[in-house]
């Protein structure tokens, strides 16, 4: 994996969007500041959506914008050549199954968005 799909890059595009989403506007037409939640998409929760709630597209949602998950590693023995798994291994499987509550890799993580979708 290189450019757009190497690890620094995900990590400052993690950086990003924390900052995006902390973002706010002044509104004169409602008198306040609004942020992202008050315009986001937030399917399963469209009532009182918070940051989590707001269907983000983005490669991260593969790890549900978790800095600790994407960092992660695993040794996997599973009738191949032993070694390790990491946010490679993860990204492969959830590109090819999306819909997926948790990968075949030894980090058993979710393919799920942190909104809850795929």
């Amino acid at each position: 994996f290189s450019g757009v799909l190497a690890e620094d890059v995900l990590r400052a595009l993690l950086e990003l969007q924390d900052e995006l989403a902390g973002t706010t506007a002044w509104a004169p037409g409602a008198g306040r500041n609004v942020s992202l939640q008050d315009v986001c998409y937030a399917p399963l929760n469209p009532a009182e959506p918070g940051v989590g709630d707001c269907a983000v597209s983005s490669v991260t949602q593969y790890f549900q914008n978790n800095r600790s998950r994407l960092a992660l590693t695993a040794w996997q023995q599973d009738g191949k050549p032993p070694g390790t798994v990491d946010w490679h291994d993860h990204l492969i499987y959830c590109v090819n199954s999306p819909l997926s509550f948790k990968d075949i890799t030894a980090l058993e993580l979710s393919c799920m968005a942190e909104f809850g979708g795929p």
